[in-house]
């Protein structure tokens, strides 16, 4: 296993994990008019790592979304920190304890070290919560956000 200590955020995942990750984000966006990002960085510098996620989302215009549906689910690998935080509309609509579950299964992937297919599941489940509550429209639904990983520092 190679050390998570020395990598930068963009370097831990190889390119089939990268694959893996986008292509659960396009999997779950496909069936919903939410919208997903992930975002990944190599230390959290807020205290908490729910208060980094809130201004990530800020950063990238999340709220932006006509339907206050998108999520960002944010992880700093080598602080060993992360969380899932929804806009209004989808947070509400899901309820407090749905956040913690996802945060929970993250945490049983990465703690098996298994970091790329705790993303990619908990992003497509989070799809199916958008998909409940913000099912995809045909005619006029479009992508709002790109569905790419964004790395931070």
């Amino acid at each position: 296993m190679f050390n998570l200590f020395k990598r930068k955020a963009a370097d831990f995942f190889s390119p089939l994990d990268k694959e893996l990750i986008v292509a659960a984000i396009k999997k779950a966006e496909h069936r919903t008019s939410g919208e997903i990002r992930v975002f990944i960085e190599s230390e959290c510098t807020a205290i908490d790592a729910l208060n980094r996620a809130i201004e990530v989302f800020e950063d990238l215009e999340m709220y932006k979304t006509e339907q206050h549906n998108g999520v960002v689910v944010y992880v700093a690998v080598k602080s060993r920190k992360l969380a899932i935080y929804g806009d209004k509309g989808i947070y509400e609509s899901a309820g407090a304890e749905f956040w913690d579950e996802k945060v929970e299964k993250m945490i049983h992937y990465f703690n098996k070290n298994d970091y790329a297919e705790g993303i990619a599941t908990v992003v497509e489940e989070l799809g199916e919560a958008l998909r409940t509550f913000f099912p995809y429209d045909e005619k006029h639904d479009i992508n709002e956000l790109p569905d790419d990983i964004v790395f931070g520092n």
